[in-house]
């Protein structure tokens, strides 16, 4: 038993450690894009006083592995940028500070994104507040637009007020006046916020499924906000990628929401695969990124404002066992008795020769059984040993 156990440890040990090398082995999921911070893309805003203090305002940029460009804001104000931590994309839930006011006011937040610069050019936001009277003071510069645009973010992410008395360091007036006037439009009733998280830049869900040879495992869900150019698979021989209805997976084929499986030939051997998907996409406004091992050591989330397209790659894995082979059953032989019938109809079998009549005696005749002799030879001494053995208890007794 101890050796049985042995060999079951060591296999499920084996198994664990082959489902380990194809994950360690695929691209990271689309959650995990990771950004680094630019320092030549960051734009510079004024120096703002918001919730009583005077904070500095910056446009970052980030780039992604194949080095296109993010722009993104701050949405921890008590937080300080570390430039030499990279970011990974996130889902707004996993927000690293859950008292954050970000949580509640998301949706609000998300909305300035969508209606402030960068995502709209300067000349779209001067068109849309002059409909509502408002004029800037020689227009609307990219140094105003970063100043108010940060400041009502703060506004949803920190629960921080602009100070509209005085909103700037600077004694510049016409700046101040148009900082204003836009932050007051973006935190006005006029925004009614955009409460559907954006898209996953590019994911597969889930990252591994375990299955049997034989089967179609899966499905695995694609997540992009682009197309896919190319699917690219470590898969043995015989081993597919496959859509619902069993057909090889085509990369145009594939969308936001496609479904496909891993169809594994029934005669496959024990083992695992994975794949990647690329694609070109786009980081949509409103994508949160959070510093790696932010638990550890906290550093300064942002959130994405414009993005420029990215080429960008994802994959995951799939482990099979061996299928259950099948078996052809041995045919059941079946026989066929006949009928009953009665005396009356039988009839003697033929025969062409005469009778023969029994014989005592006959010393000419091989002997073919036991002789009838023997057991009453054989009974006639176990009944005088019985009565012998009578006599002398007797004897016994009468002494």
């Amino acid at each position: 038993m101890h050796s049985r156990s042995a060999w079951r440890k060591a296999g499920a040990a084996l198994v664990g450690a082959s489902v380990a090398v194809v994950l360690s082995a695929l691209p990271a999921s689309a959650e995990d894009v990771n950004a680094r911070f630019d320092e030549g893309s960051h734009a510079k805003g004024y120096s703002i006083n918001v919730g009583g203090k005077n904070l500095g305002t910056t446009l970052f940029g980030l780039k992604v592995d194949d080095d296109s460009l993010l722009r993104a804001y701050c949405v921890e104000i008590a937080v300080s940028v570390d430039p030499s931590r990279s970011l990974s994309e996130k889902p707004w839930d996993e927000f690293p500070n859950p008292e954050s006011p970000f949580h509640e006011n998301r949706d609000k937040l998300n909305w300035v994104l969508h209606h402030s610069y960068p995502a709209l050019e300067l000349p779209d936001i001067e068109g849309t507040l002059a409909e509502q009277g408002v004029e800037f003071d020689n227009g609307l510069d990219e140094k105003e637009a970063i100043s108010a645009t940060q400041a009502a973010v703060w506004h949803y992410s920190d629960g921080k007020d602009l100070d509209t008395e005085k909103p700037l360091k600077s004694d510049d007036e016409g700046a101040a006046k148009d900082v204003v006037a836009l932050y007051e439009y973006l935190t006005s009733d006029a925004n009614v916020g955009i409460g559907d998280e954006p898209n996953q830049t590019l994911g597969v869900t889930p990252d591994t499924i375990a299955g049997k040879a034989g089967e179609r495992i899966g499905p695995f869900t694609v997540t992009t906000t682009g197309g896919i150019t190319a699917v690219n698979g470590d898969l043995p021989e015989g081993v597919k990628l496959v859509d619902a209805d069993g057909a090889e997976l085509a990369p145009e084929a594939i969308e936001n929401g496609t479904e496909f499986f891993v169809d594994v030939p029934a005669d496959a051997a024990e083992g695992s695969a994975s794949f990647e998907l690329e694609a070109d996409a786009q980081v949509d406004t409103g994508r949160l990124f959070v510093a790696k091992k932010y638990n550890k050591k906290p550093a300064q989330s942002l959130i994405v404002a414009h993005a420029e397209q990215s080429k960008l790659k994802t994959g995951a894995g799939v482990s099979w066992t061996e299928g259950v082979p099948e078996t052809t059953e041995p045919p059941v032989e079946t026989t066929t008795e006949a009928p009953p019938t009665t005396s009356s109809e039988v009839a003697a079998p033929p025969t062409t020769e005469a009778p023969v009549s029994p014989q005592a005696d006959s010393g000419d005749l091989a002997e073919t059984g036991v002789s009838i002799m023997t057991p009453i030879i054989i009974g006639a001494v176990l009944l005088g040993a019985g009565v012998g053995a009578l006599l002398l208890q007797r004897r016994r007794n009468s002494a």
